[in-house]
């Protein structure tokens, strides 16, 4: 143990589950190491101490720890599981990845490097306004491009296959420029229900845009040079907004203003941001993530004289900054370039989170006028101190090396510091290029008690939240918010709560935004904050949250309106006027809990039996399940073949699909990324209906059993055949007719029906 800390106060059944599955350090067999979470303060404490000079380390461990316990700093989850832990993950949070070369090598090797990237637990995004637009020809080889928004599905499966480092799902960000002739694709990529679930998309924006719509004037969409097509800007407009305001995306990213703010504007350009829009980066950059927590740091709460203290903001702050400088240099990095990037810049993002709930403490209203001078005040103490930490570290150990005097201090942000701290900048120079940044913090606020995530208002008082648990069974819990426990605690459970205490179903989109707004002044990256709005609100006004946004100055907009489609897995448990309203208002997301489950010594299974046209043997399907609490999930699958010509893929595929398996969760997607195999050789017809491979059939097979144990249900199944494809497919065989290939699956089951060039297999139509 690392010296002394403060008592751990008393974990909540979800806190301690989260700690306990994401957070705690074990061995490979599963055996705890962490005995409890002030181990696993120690254990980041000791490890980010690791990149100080001997004499140093032990002073810099004891302040790191101090700073962690009591849930006052909270580093991200990624230095929370993976720091001191020897494992080969990387500590960052997010990565923007490698611009995207307009080649299918280029696009490839992109692939492979977000694949590696989400595989050591990194977030990605990825601007794809590089690649051609649909249509496009390819010169050499006498094709037409497929488009970005094709590629992106390629991606989405790659994510989906892979279970990043840890317990942490894949998540990416994609980007499109406003001007991209895809950009009406990109839109409405998202409409059909279940396309690109592992991507968050947003439409960059530019000023020159933002013109056109408001003066209704054309807008040219051009690539390379040469202009495609010209639509209305204020339609286009338009047409973002509607498919925000159906479906939630895509989000709006401010990108002139963001490059415009930037820091390191004089040796980067910046065209995409992490999964969950805070971090703005340029190509391979990398940022660490860590928040103050406000809801601890009120003196007196709840009384006349409550208030923030300060003093122990901008030490906890000073502290912070220096733990997250030192993770850059013992982090691993999943690629080089990223890490020749981070340490070029040592860009990290301090933030804030527990802001509503400490707002509560100090009995102000969110959004209200007095609520900003308070967080405007806060945040501009932090910006401060953070920027002090850096220069004092900078006189310590250096600038960061692409530090340049006179061009940082001509950067936007710089110039509204302090003067005194300018003069330091000046004479000694800054260890990280940009120091704070607001991430949304649902996992880690959880942690920490249930606390309010970043800026955003308190979700609810007390709502019910699925979560997903190791044997792949989800479990519905009552979490209640730190303030309103402490407020009951003081005054007694049946107190009334006074009017201050205001959820994100009950606010005014302006609070919100009045919130972003004053938050983005102080700091010097961009916010993560999602503005919650009601179902009923008119598309007229809907757009106007996103004017607004712009005028005010943020840096993007996200919103959430209730909709069919994105669904939600927080209930509101509350009971008030408009219950209906606060239920559909719920939003976020599944706290996963996965760890490979064990197995059990038996093992109740079905075995399938299926023949290839171009195998003389059989292959034989086994697929085995796992029984908990009555209900049957797959836990296994093998292939087996007397084919050895067959044996390394099917065993890398048995391999493969049983280690999805026992990850537990919601692992159908196996099943469609099988089935959507196609074999450029040619498939065959089974059962009435063409199969694009034999990777398809056991795709089939898989479905066939999942719904037979009651796992999936049957509305996935394949609908009955068409007779007159049937037909013409026969047809078209018996002719001896060379097999074309489908322009949209690859299937070579493109014939001319009925005087149109249709798939059979996937149904696309030349003629829509």
């Amino acid at each position: 143990m690392l010296g002394r800390t403060r008592e751990r106060p008393f974990m909540s059944d979800i806190a301690h589950q989260i700690w306990d599955m994401k957070y705690r350090f074990r061995q490979p067999d599963g055996t705890p190491i962490d005995s409890d979470v002030a181990a696993s303060w120690a254990r980041v404490a000791l490890a980010a101490a690791h990149a100080e000079a001997p004499p140093d380390r032990r002073t810099q461990a004891l302040a790191f720890a101090e700073a962690l316990a009591g849930y006052r700093f909270l580093p991200a989850g990624r230095i929370l599981a993976g720091a001191g832990t020897g494992r080969s993950v990387t500590l960052f949070n997010c990565f923007v990845m490698g611009t995207i070369a307009d080649s299918m090598d280029g696009i490839f090797s992109a692939l492979r490097e977000a694949a590696l990237t989400l595989q050591q637990g990194g977030g990605i995004g990825y601007d794809f306004s590089t690649i051609r637009p649909k249509g496009a020809p390819v010169e050499g080889v006498g094709a037409d491009a497929s488009g970005p928004v094709s590629f992106m599905d390629v991606w989405d499966a790659m994510c989906r296959t892979i279970m990043s480092a840890g317990s942490r799902r894949g998540a990416m960000m994609a980007t499109l420029l406003c001007d991209h002739p895809d950009i009406e694709d990109f839109i409405a990529a998202k409409r059909r229900q279940g396309r690109l679930q592992m991507f968050n998309l947003s439409v960059l924006v530019t000023d020159k845009f933002m013109a056109a719509v408001k003066a209704d004037e054309d807008w040219p969409l051009s690539f390379g040079g040469r202009v495609y097509r010209t639509v209305k800007a204020r339609a286009l407009w338009d047409s973002i907004m509607q498919s925000t305001y159906d479906f939630a995306e895509p989000g709006v990213i401010f990108i002139d203003r963001i490059n415009a703010e930037n820091n390191l504007g004089y040796c980067e350009t910046i065209r995409a941001t992490n999964p969950c829009g805070e971090q703005p980066l340029p190509p391979y950059g990398a940022c660490l993530l860590g928040s103050i927590n406000l809801a601890r740091l009120v003196k007196n709460p709840f009384e006349d004289g409550a208030e923030l203290d300060i003093a122990e903001l901008e030490r906890l702050t000073t502290t912070a900054i220096r733990l997250l400088d030192n993770t850059i240099d013992v982090s691993r990095f999943p690629l080089p370039s990223q890490q020749a990037e981070a340490q070029a810049k040592r860009r990290i993002g301090l933030g804030v989170t527990g802001l509503a709930d400490a707002l509560i403490f100090c009995r102000t209203k969110y959004g209200s006028p007095e609520s900003i001078v308070l967080i405007e005040g806060w945040l501009k103490a932090m910006a401060e101190a953070a920027y002090r930490a850096s220069v004092d570290l900078a006189r310590l150990k250096g600038s960061f090396p692409l530090f340049d005097v006179d061009e940082y201090l001509m950067r936007p942000f710089i110039k509204r510091l302090p003067y005194d701290l300018r003069e330091d900048i000046a004479r000694y120079g800054i260890r990280n290029g940009l120091l704070t940044s607001i991430a949304p913090t649902g996992t880690i606020s959880l942690y920490a008690g249930n606390v309010s995530s970043g800026i955003e208002p308190v979700f609810a008082y007390s709502y019910n939240r699925r979560v997903l648990m190791p044997d792949g069974t989800a479990e519905e819990q009552i979490v209640r918010d730190y303030a309103v426990d402490a407020f009951h605690a003081k005054f007694g459970d049946d107190a009334e709560l006074p009017d201050y205490f205001v959820s994100a179903q009950t606010l005014a989109p302006g609070d919100h935004l009045a919130v972003q707004a004053a938050a983005q002044k102080y700091i010097d990256s961009s916010i993560s904050k999602t503005i919650n709005l009601p179902e009923s609100i008119s598309f007229e006004a809907f757009k106007s949250v996103y004017m607004t946004a712009y005028e005010t100055g943020c840096k993007g907009c996200t919103t959430y309106r209730p909709n069919a489609v994105t669904g939600s897995v927080l209930t509101v448990t509350e009971t008030k006027a408009d219950d209906d309203a606060d239920a559909r208002a719920a939003t976020g997301d599944i706290v996963y809990m996965h760890r490979p489950l064990d197995r059990p010594a038996v093992l109740i299974g079905q075995t399938y039996k299926i023949k290839w046209l171009d195998s003389d043997h059989a292959f034989y399907i086994t697929v085995n399940d796992v029984e908990t609490d009555g209900r049957r999930r797959p836990f296994e699958v093998f292939i087996n073949s007397k084919n050895m010509e067959a044996y390394a893929w099917t065993l890398a595929l048995t391999r493969m699909i049983s280690a999805v398996f026992r990850r537990g969760g919601d692992v159908s997607f196996v099943v469609d990324e099988l089935k959507a195999v196609f074999d450029p050789r040619g498939g065959q017809w089974m059962e009435g209906h063409y199969v694009p491979s034999l990777l398809a059939v056991i795709g089939e097979v898989i479905h066939r059993h999942l719904i037979a144990i009651g796992f999936m249900a049957e509305h996935g199944d394949t609908p009955a055949p068409d007779e007159k494809k049937v037909a013409a497919m026969a047809a078209v065989a018996a002719e001896g007719v060379p097999a074309r290939h489908c322009p949209r699956c690859g299937s070579p089951s493109f014939v001319k029906l009925e005087g149109c060039d249709s798939c059979l297999a996937c149904s696309y139509s030349k003629c829509g």
